[in-house]
């Protein structure tokens, strides 16, 4: 069998890129080792910039039939049960986008999108239930795991898309280094009252429960615990986990009830690691198997997404000028690779400052957040950097106001300021404003 491009990985990172290029008429083919729909929790928010992608790939309608908008972020800091909850929102409706806002939608519905869509295109082919075993130069070797046949394929790039477990990175000899965190979390979907519509993040100085909307009246929750608590947990009676919830959001009465058992009940693990390496030869690898991000601003999908977009730009203009020379495939990190790095800081600071129990740390973060809301270059610049638009990076002077030592800004942000900081095409693919592909 020959292709263009294998992709081995039919995850959400992995069918971004096989249907930008199918959509470009590059021959592609997937190998996707699940036979269908996985057990295990994955992303569902989709930031601005994955929706302006999903725009750009013809599935933006489709998505938005079987998503929820989440245009705000509503942060509640308990101080204890006799204290009014203090407020603060964030609000994605500053950004400069079509899509000034989250959406939230079922992993699995998502995939199934995706994939649909590519498969409308001839230069387009899929094995489900199917794993790379073998690298060898411009070969792999699959196997159906249902039948246990093999077969080759032959292919000018081998992209790896397999997530933390990937055979591509092995055959290019990288290594990434995890690091753990001291936390993990409980997370599950419940029907959730019908006026919670906005993201909302709940905690004190120890605990944290975050709830994000679903379509269908439901809702995704994440609840965070130390780490080696999960065990201890499970032997009490399922009462005592819908107790932990109703604390924090009472309105939850009557709703997280509805999990009855706690095999409905996933533990999630956050790590993190960065490959320092993204391509290798005609290899390269996207999404988990290059970057592994704490999912507290939910940017690993995100960032898997972004990932297929720029590859998949790259690889249509290689094939389009006819260009083929794999040292082109270091555009890629080229543009990629600084963008992942502060999106891993930012999610990385978030976790930080929800995970440790301490009094002093829950009370700096409640005046943070509350300062970061009124001042509006703390407020934009936070926006901004997590929905994948821009980056504009916080200076000290950005921390001293958030630390109530200076005051909160009410100067409005230039057009010139924005869109300094806003990403363009030519930041996106800047391959295309040169002669520079081989």
């Amino acid at each position: 069998m020959r292709t263009s491009v294998f992709i081995s990985g039919g995850g959400i990172g992995g069918l971004t890129l096989g249907l930008k290029l199918a959509h470009c008429g590059v021959d592609v083919t997937v190998a996707e080792r699940l036979p269908g729909p996985s057990p295990i929790y994955k992303g569902e928010l989709l930031q601005p910039k994955s929706l302006e992608i999903l725009d750009s790939l013809g599935v933006i309608e489709t998505v938005f039939e079987h998503g929820h908008k989440i245009s705000d972020l509503e942060l509640t800091e308990l101080k204890n049960e006799k204290a009014e909850p203090e407020y603060s929102l964030m609000s994605y409706s500053i950004l400069p986008s079509h899509y000034p806002f989250s959406l939230m939608i079922h992993h699995e519905t998502l995939k199934g999108i995706l994939l649909n869509k590519a498969k409308e295109y001839p230069s387009f082919h899929y094995h489900p239930h199917t794993v790379c075993k073998e690298i060898q130069n411009h070969k792999v070797t699959l196997e159906n795991r249902k039948d246990k046949e093999s077969f080759e394929v032959e292919c000018d790039f081998i992209i790896g898309a397999e997530g933390r477990s990937s055979v591509t990175r092995d055959y290019m000899n990288v290594t990434v280094k995890e690091k753990n965190y001291n936390h993990h979390f409980l997370t599950v979907t419940f029907p959730r009252p019908e006026k919670m519509v906005k993201g909302k993040i709940i905690s004190t100085y120890q605990s944290f429960l975050g709830l994000f909307p679903l379509p269908d009246n439901e809702v995704r929750s994440v609840y965070l615990i130390p780490a080696g608590e999960y065990k201890s947990l499970r032997k009490k009676p399922i009462s005592e986990f819908h107790k932990l919830y109703i604390k924090m959001c009472p309105e939850l009465d009557g709703y997280v009830n509805q999990i009855q058992e706690w095999k409905q009940i996933q533990l999630m693990v956050p790590l993190k690691y960065h490959s320092d390496t993204y391509v290798k030869d005609h290899l390269a690898i996207i999404g988990d198997a290059a970057h592994t991000v704490h999912p507290m601003a939910g940017e690993g999908m995100n960032m898997a997404i972004q990932d297929g977009d720029v590859l998949g730009e790259l690889l249509c203009d290689m094939y389009k000028k006819d260009k083929i020379d794999p040292s082109n495939l270091e555009w890629y990190p080229k543009v990629r690779r600084k963008r992942v790095s502060h999106q891993m800081h930012l999610s990385h600071l978030s976790a930080l400052v929800y995970s440790y129990p301490y009094r002093p740390v829950g009370w700096l973060r409640k005046k943070s957040l509350q300062r970061m809301e009124k001042d509006n270059v703390s407020h934009y610049k936070q926006m901004l950097n997590i929905s994948g638009l821009g980056l504009w990076r916080e200076t000290l002077y950005d921390r001293m106001i958030q630390g109530g030592i200076l005051p909160t800004r009410s100067d409005r942000i230039t057009g010139e300021e924005k869109g300094n900081s806003t990403f363009t095409e030519t930041q996106d693919y800047p391959w295309k404003e040169t002669e520079a592909l081989q």
